[in-house]
């Protein structure tokens, strides 16, 4: 039996750093949402978020970063539409809104707060504040993804590569996704599409597995999270198996790591 009061007291009890970055995410995904919906636009909580919404209906309690995921074609319109409609406070965080961010899922940024990340890769970064993970899905096949991460691969050698300034780095990475996503990739999924597998990867040049079937996601239902409704996977159960298995088996909680090593946020 888990006892969310007392993970909650022990972690994110109300006042603390971690239960205010919550709830600022928790107010971006409301934007989020709010768009995707005058848009027609899917997208559903995954990965950690999703575990918490149906493990603790809400946020895993020392959980510090938010995660939706989309479908390529409405990841593509939400690049064109979150810059009109996002409010101030937020960004759209991809590599044409900040030359230096590298990575090939987008992420909408709050920018009233700071947030150092532990890999520091965040350094070259524009926009550092609280964010939400965008990830596109699409058919990618296995061989394809993995080609397509070892020649991502190279962005991380350039990072942690200290002869490098923070100037230079940004130029060789640069240089490194304009390649992969003009000649690379596309050759890539042009290949995937010729398989007949059913199973869906996020797009190419994202090191995460998360591989699931459409007929898993589609059609979406909605579950409490945070004290909302918020859109899940039909079946989250196969989804959460397949990423966690025996997901409603808490972790060691004395061996748990953040994702940041700094964070300030306004009020």
């Amino acid at each position: 039996m888990i006892d969310d009061e007392a993970l909650k007291a022990r972690f994110n009890p109300e006042g603390s750093l971690l239960r205010r970055q919550q709830n600022r995410m928790t107010e971006m995904l409301l934007c989020f949402d709010k768009i995707c919906t005058k848009h027609g636009i899917r997208y559903w909580l995954c990965s950690g978020t999703l575990l918490g919404c149906i493990r603790h209906k809400g946020y895993i309690p020392w959980d510090d970063d938010l995660d939706v995921e989309v479908m390529r074609e409405d990841y593509d319109k939400l690049m064109q539409i979150l810059p009109q409609e996002l409010p101030e406070q937020y960004a759209l965080q991809n590599h044409e809104t900040d030359p230096g961010y590298f990575f090939c899922f987008a992420k909408l940024r709050d920018k009233k707060s700071f947030l150092q990340e532990t890999n520091r890769y965040d350094r070259v970064f524009a926009y550092r504040g609280i964010f939400i993970d965008i990830f596109p899905y699409e058919k990618v096949t296995p061989l394809m993804h993995w080609i397509s991460c070892r020649t991502f691969g190279r962005v991380y050698k350039v990072m942690n590569n200290p002869k490098y300034t923070d100037e230079e780095a940004v130029k060789r990475v640069s240089k490194i996704y304009d390649f992969n996503h003009n000649y690379v990739f596309p050759v890539l999924k042009a290949l995937s599409r010729l398989s007949t597998s059913k199973l869906l990867r996020y797009s190419c040049g994202i090191p995460y597995s998360n591989a699931c079937y459409e007929s898993e996601i589609f059609p979406l239902k909605r579950a409490p999270f945070d004290g909302y409704e918020m859109p899940i996977p039909n079946d989250s159960d196969a989804y959460l198996k397949r990423k966690f298995g025996d997901y409603m088996q808490l972790p060691n909680l004395d061996t748990l790591h953040p994702h940041s090593d700094e964070l300030t946020i306004e009020e």
